[in-house]
């Protein structure tokens, strides 16, 4: 055999195994990536006015760092609590549009229903999990208790209902911001038993972006 022909059966070696392996890498990169659904909290009560603003710009943030294929859902929660968006994270002018409209301050409502709030939030992430995607609850506002204890969160029950979530989805994340360091260290000390250190993302004010980070690698980007 000369080196004509040795040259040439290299050159077709060399570019079969080229094509193996970056149709390897992309089958691997296709099976990997899943599909997430964000349930956000909002929490659009008296008390949480004030850091609103700053809580809609890292929402909008986050769902800009989501992949077109995520779904996102918005429930709104003051004196009760209900969904005020539900589509593609990309979608930015809606978004924008809900936010205003939605959170805005009602002078004749009083409460916080954030336990109303997380059953719903429950809820939805497994009817998204059932669709095929990873479900997450982002948590934004002060965690305080206010107005009707019925619609409060029970902090006895709720590691057991984020347990349930947990067992049924096999892949679920919870992220808590905005709230005060005392509150962030009870969610802390309820919740990462169940959820785990990577699973359970928690940020203060000051934190907030740092955490978005941590919590993409949660849910697998």
């Amino acid at each position: 055999m000369n080196n004509k022909i040795k040259i040439i059966l290299f050159v077709i070696t060399a570019l079969f195994v080229l094509i193996v392996s970056a149709f390897g890498l992309s089958k691997v990169k296709v099976d990997d990536f899943h599909k997430a659904a964000i349930v956000f909290v909002v929490d659009a009560s008296a008390s949480n006015q004030k850091e609103l603003p700053n809580q809609i710009r890292t929402l909008k943030q986050l769902c800009s760092m989501l992949d077109p294929e995520d779904h996102i859902k918005v429930l709104r929660v003051s004196e009760t609590s209900y969904l005020i968006y539900e589509g593609s994270p990309q979608s930015s002018s809606e978004i924008r549009k809900s936010m205003e409209k939605f959170t805005e301050y009602n002078s004749k409502e009083y409460g916080t229903a954030y336990g109303l709030s997380l059953k719903k939030a429950f809820t939805h992430a497994l009817n998204m999990q059932k669709e095929g995607y990873i479900p997450a609850v982002v948590v934004m506002g002060d965690l305080e208790n206010e107005g009707e204890v019925s619609k409060q969160i029970d902090w006895n029950t709720l590691p057991q209902e984020v347990k349930d979530i947990a067992d049924k989805t096999g892949n679920f994340s919870m992220m808590f911001l905005f709230a005060e360091p005392e509150k962030l260290d009870n969610v802390k000390e309820k919740l990462a038993p169940v959820l785990g250190e990577d699973k359970l993302i928690i940020g203060t004010e000051t934190t907030a972006s740092k955490s978005l980070r941590k919590f993409l690698n949660a849910i697998g980007r």
